[in-house]
C-alpha cells in the first residue's frame, strides 16, 4: 500500500484510489512541475512510488532536482509490464527454463525463477510469405508456419502453464505493437487501489510505438527483459530530452508515413541517439493517435530511446475508438488531469527541454527512404537519381521469361512490394488510402506486372474487417495484395522466395533488384537475400510503385502505366481525396470491431488450441532438437580485468547492425548453420529462419556474423561470414576460426566503427559473439540496446577515444591484443611481428550495475547468485 507524505487520494466513479503526487515533491524542492517534460515526470513518479516500497531507492530522487544538469547521474527504472515477440521471446523463455535447470542442479528453489511483473508474448514473427497473390495464401502460410514451428509453439504453451504472470497471444492474430496499442495497454494502471502510469519494456526495438498512446516504454534486449521479469531494476543515465515542436497541419496527399520518414531524417541529423524525444506544440491537435503511433514506432530509426506524445484529447478518443472499458477511460482522464500528465499548451509556462527541434507539418512532402537506411529520405521526383549509379556499372539487363511474357529489367525493378509491418498497418488512414487507390487503379485498367511479388500482412484482424466492410479488400486482391498473414513478415525478412523465374534469374546473375515495403527497416539483406535496394514507403505508395513495377520512376511527373485506351495514368489522378478517406474511416472503422476481435484473442487460433504441451516445473529437452536446447551460459567464470593474446575475429566498418551480427532470415545451405542442420537430418526446405531457431544455440552461434552482406576487412573483399584464421594462416568462416581459437584457449576481439549494433534489439547479437569466444568489442560508438546486451553477456564494450579508430591507430587486424582495465578506461596493447600499438579506450560501463554483470560473467549468473 502506498504511504508517506506524497500519497494523495482520488475518487473516480464513486471509487477511492490513492496516487503518488510528484508535483508536491518538486514543490518541496523549490521547483515547478510545469517546467518538467512529461517523460521525466513519469520517471519521477515511478522512482518516488518505488522508493516508498524500497527505501534504498530514495537516493535517486534528488537527481530529479535540476535534472537537466545531472546527465552523469543514474535513474532507476522498474517497468510495470514486459512485452515479448516470439523471435526474441522464445530465447528469453529458453533462458528462464535453463535457469530453472541450473537452479535445480544447485539444489535451489526453481519457483524463484518466475516473472514478477505482467508479461505478454505476441507470437507474430514466425509466419512467412510462402504463398502470396491468391485467396489461399493465408491458409497456406499458416499451415506451413505450424509445420515449421510446432516444437517451438508447444514449448511456449509449456512456458505459459509453468510460469506465473505469463500470457501468450497466439499466432496469426496480430503484430505485437499493434496489439499492445489497441488492447494490452491500460495507459493508467491500478493495483491494490493505487493508480500509476503504465510503463513497459519490450524485446522488440519498436516497443516505442506505445509512446503514441502517452505510455512510456522502449525496446530492450531479451537479456535485459529477462532481468526485469526476474525482479532486477535497470539503471541508465538521466536522459537528455529533445523537445520537438510540431506546428501546422499536413497537406492533402501527405501521409503519416511521409511525416515519420521526414522526422527520422530530421532527428538523425540532429543526433538524438540515446536521448528521449518528446513532441509538443499546437500541431499535436492535428495528429490523430494512429499518426502519432506511426511516428513513435520509428524512434529506433531516428536513434531515440523513445518518441513520446503526452496524454490529451486524441488519447481519449483512441481509447473510445478501440472500445476500452468506460472505467479505464474514466481513470485515464481523471488521473492524467489530477497528477499533471495531461498535455497543457500554455503560453505562461514553458516546459524546459535539453534541446529543441521544430517542424512545420505543412512542409512535409511525399517521400520514401532508402536504399538501406531508414533515415535516407528521398522525395518522389528525386528517386530515379538513386539508380543512376548502376548505369555504367551494369550495361546489361536482367532477362527472363514468365509464361508467355518476356521481361528485360533494369535496376530499380521490383522483386517485392509489401504492405507490411506494425508501423503503418495500425493506421486506418493509410490503409484505406491504399484500398481506394487500388480501386481507382483497377477502374482505369491498371495491373501489377507479373514479376512483382505482392503481399498484405496487417497488424491486426481489425484491419481485415474494415477493409472487407468498406468493400476495398477485393480491389487489393485483384492487384495481388491478398492477405498473407498477421505478423511481422516481409519487414523482418520472412518475405519468402521471390517469383520463381525472378529468383532463378537473380541467383544466376546477382542482378540488383529492388523492394518497396511499408515497414521501418531496410538494412542490406534484411527483407530478402536476393534484394539489393529496399525502400520504405506508405501503403498507398507501395501500391503505386507495384503498379509501375519499378522504383526508377518519377511518380510526380511520369505515368504509373497506361489505361485500356493507351492513355497515361498519373498518380495524382487516382489519389483519393482526404474527404473520401475520412468518410470511409468514419463509416467502417467502428469500436465494436475492436471489442469483437479482442474479446476472443486468446482462443482465436484453433490449431494453437489443439497443441498439448508437457507438464512440469522444468522442461524436458529433446537432445535431437534443432529448435530448442538448454542455454550454455552458466559455466563462465566472469569477466577479467586483464585479457591477453586476443586475436581479431573481424574488422568492421560503420553502421554494423544487429542484422549483420545475427541475421533473422534466410539460412544458406552452405553456411556453417546450414551444414549443421543438414548433418542433423533437416531438409533445406525445412531450415526455417535464423529468427525461428533462436532457441538453439548450436544454430545461432554458427549464424553469428554470418549475414551475406557483412563486409569483414579481413575477408579480402569477400562478403558474408568469412575471415582470416591467424593461427592456421588461412581464409575460412568466422565460426570455424572462432572455434579454432577457442580450442587453443585463445579469446578474440571485434574491431568496429560508428553505431555498432544499431537496429533491432537482438539478444543473439550479444549471445552469439559470447559463444564465439569474443571477449571485447572495440568500436567508435555503440547503439544503446546492443551495448547493454554485450555487458549483460559478459562481453566488454570498449570505445575509441574521440578522433581515433582502427585505421587512424594503424590497426590492420593481424595484431594480438592485450587489455588492462583501469577504472573507467582500458589500456590496449596491439602487437604483431612488425609493430606495437598502444592506446587508451573508454570502458562502456554506463550503469552502476554493469561492472557487476561483467565481473559475474553476465546477468544470468548474476540473477542466479542473487536468488
Amino acid at each position: 500500500m502506498l504511504d508517506g507524505k506524497y500519497r494523495k487520494e482520488l475518487t473516480v466513479d464513486g471509487k477511492k484510489y490513492s496516487y503518488c503526487d510528484f508535483a508536491d515533491f518538486l514543490e518541496d524542492k523549490g521547483q515547478r512541475i510545469e517546467e518538467m517534460p512529461y517523460t521525466i515526470r513519469i520517471l519521477l513518479e515511478l522512482a518516488l512510488r518505488k522508493s516508498a516500497e524500497k527505501p534504498y531507492l530514495k537516493r535517486y530522487l534528488e537527481d530529479f532536482i535540476d535534472w537537466d544538469e545531472k546527465h552523469d547521474h543514474d535513474v532507476v527504472f522498474k517497468p510495470e509490464r514486459v512485452v515479448l515477440q516470439d523471435l526474441t521471446g522464445v530465447p528469453a523463455m529458453v533462458d528462464l527454463a535453463s535457469m530453472r535447470d541450473e537452479m535445480k542442479r544447485r539444489g535451489g528453489d526453481v519457483e524463484t525463477i518466475n516473472p514478477d511483473v505482467s508479461v505478454h508474448m505476441v507470437v507474430d514473427h514466425s509466419v512467412q510469405v510462402d504463398s502470396a497473390g491468391n485467396d489461399e495464401a493465408f491458409d497456406f502460410n499458416v499451415k506451413r508456419e505450424f509445420e515449421r514451428n510446432n516444437e517451438r509453439y508447444t514449448f511456449l504453451k509449456w512456458a505459459q502453464n509453468s510460469f506465473d504472470n505469463f500470457k501468450i497471444i497466439p499466432p496469426d492474430t496480430g503484430i505485437i505493437h499493434q496489439v499492445n496499442l489497441e488492447y494490452l495497454s491500460p495507459v493508467i494502471n491500478q493495483r491494490n487501489g493505487v493508480l500509476f502510469p503504465d510503463t513497459l519494456v519490450g524485446t522488440d526495438s519498436h516497443t516505442t510505438m506505445i509512446n503514441g498512446l502517452g505510455v512510456l516504454g522502449w525496446g530492450v534486449g531479451g537479456i535485459e527483459a529477462e532481468a526485469g521479469m526476474l525482479g532486477q531494476e535497470s539503471y541508465f543515465p538521466l536522459p537528455k530530452v529533445v523537445g520537438v515542436k510540431l506546428t501546422g497541419k499536413k497537406r492533402p496527399g501527405v501521409t503519416a508515413t511521409d511525416l515519420a520518414l521526414t522526422l527520422t531524417n530530421l532527428l538523425r541529423k540532429h543526433n538524438v541517439v540515446g536521448k528521449f524525444v518528446e513532441y509538443y506544440g499546437d500541431g499535436l491537435k492535428n495528429l490523430p493517435l494512429a499518426d502519432r503511433a506511426t511516428i513513435a514506432n520509428m524512434a529506433p530509426e531516428y536513434g531515440a530511446t523513445c518518441g513520446y506524445f503526452p496524454i490529451d484529447d486524441q488519447t481519449i478518443e483512441y481509447l473510445k475508438l478501440t472500445d476500452r472499458p468506460q472505467e479505464t477511460i474514466d481513470l485515464v482522464e481523471a488521473y492524467a488531469e489530477k497528477n499533471h500528465l495531461r498535455y497543457q499548451e500554455r503560453e505562461d509556462s514553458q516546459r524546459h527541454y535539453s534541446e529543441y527541434v521544430e517542424l512545420d507539418l505543412s512542409t512535409v512532402k511525399s517521400s520514401v527512404a532508402g536504399p538501406s537506411r531508414p533515415q535516407d529520405l528521398v522525395t518522389l521526383d528525386k528517386l530515379p537519381d538513386n539508380f543512376r549509379y548502376y548505369d555504367d556499372a551494369l550495361p546489361q539487363n536482367l532477362d527472363f521469361d514468365m509464361g508467355n511474357e518476356h521481361f528485360s529489367l533494369r535496376p530499380g525493378a521490383l522483386g517485392l512490394a509489401a504492405i507490411t509491418s506494425c508501423t503503418n498497418t495500425s493506421n486506418p488512414e493509410v490503409l484505406i488510402c491504399a484500398g481506394l487507390l487500388a480501386k481507382r487503379a483497377i477502374e482505369r485498367g491498371l495491373k501489377v506486372p507479373t514479376y512483382v511479388k505482392t503481399s498484405l500482412s496487417p497488424g491486426s484482424r481489425v484491419v481485415t474487417e474494415y477493409l472487407k466492410a468498406s468493400g476495398l479488400q477485393p480491389y487489393l486482391d485483384k492487384l495481388g495484395f491478398n492477405l498473407t498473414g498477421y505478423g511481422c513478415m516481409t519487414c523482418i525478412g520472412n518475405s519468402g522466395r521471390l517469383k520463381e523465374e525472378v529468383a532463378v534469374a537473380v541467383e544466376k546473375t546477382g542482378y540488383p533488384l529492388a523492394a518497396v515495403e511499408s515497414g521501418n527497416r531496410n538494412f542490406e539483406g534484411r527483407v530478402n537475400p536476393l534484394i539489393k535496394d529496399t525502400y520504405l514507403a506508405s501503403p498507398p505508395m507501395v501500391v503505386a510503385y507495384a503498379l509501375a513495377g519499378t522504383l526508377d520512376i518519377d511518380l510526380e511527373h511520369q505515368p504509373l502505366g497506361k489505361d485500356s485506351e493507351g492513355k497515361g495514368v498519373y498518380l495524382k489522378e487516382i489519389w483519393p481525396e482526404p474527404e473520401e478517406i475520412t468518410d470511409c474511416i468514419h463509416n467502417y472503422v467502428k469500436p465494436e470491431l475492436f471489442s469483437e476481435n479482442y474479446n476472443g484473442i486468446f482462443k482465436q487460433n484453433k490449431v494453437w488450441n489443439r497443441l498439448v504441451p508437457p507438464v512440469g516445473e522444468t522442461y524436458e529437452w529433446d537432445e535431437k532438437s534443432t529448435y530448442l536446447a538448454s542455454a550454455p551460459f552458466f559455466d563462465d567464470k566472469g569477466g577479467q580485468a586483464h585479457l591477453s593474446g586476443l586475436r581479431v575475429l573481424a574488422k568492421l566498418g560503420d553502421t554494423i547492425t544487429t542484422d549483420h551480427i545475427s541475421p533473422a532470415g534466410f539460412i544458406g545451405p552452405d553456411t556453417p548453420a546450414g551444414r549443421y542442420l543438414k548433418e542433423h537430418g533437416v531438409a533445406v526446405r525445412d531450415f526455417n529462419s535464423y529468427g525461428s531457431r533462436r532457441g538453439n544455440h548450436e544454430v545461432m552461434v554458427r549464424g553469428t556474423l554470418a549475414n551475406i552482406r557483412l563486409k569483414n576487412k579481413l575477408a579480402k573483399g569477400k562478403s558474408g561470414g568469412f575471415t582470416y584464421d591467424w593461427l592456421d594462416e588461412k581464409d575460412t568462416t568466422i565460426y570455424e576460426a572462432a572455434m579454432n581459437y577457442r580450442k587453443h584457449g585463445i579469446g578474440s576481439v571485434v574491431l568496429a566503427g560508428k553505431d555498432y549494433g544499431m537496429g533491432s534489439s537482438r539478444d543473439w547479437a550479444a549471445k552469439g559473439v559470447k559463444l564465439l569466444g569474443v571477449k571485447a568489442v572495440i568500436a567508435e560508438s555503440f547503439e544503446r540496446i546492443h551495448r547493454s546486451n554485450l555487458v549483460m553477456m559478459g562481453v566488454l564494450p570498449l570505445q575509441y577515444l574521440p578522433g581515433e579508430n582502427a585505421d587512424s591507430l594503424g590497426l590492420d587486424g593481424s595484431e594480438a591484443f592485450e587489455l588492462e582495465l583501469e577504472d573507467k578506461m582500458a589500456h590496449v596493447t596491439a602487437k604483431n611481428d612488425d609493430h606495437q600499438i598502444e592506446f587508451e579506450a573508454k570502458v562502456r560501463f554506463d550503469a552502476p550495475i554493469d561492472e557487476e554483470y561483467y565481473k559475474t560473467g553476465g546477468i544470468l549468473q548474476y540473477v542466479l547468485e542473487d536468488k
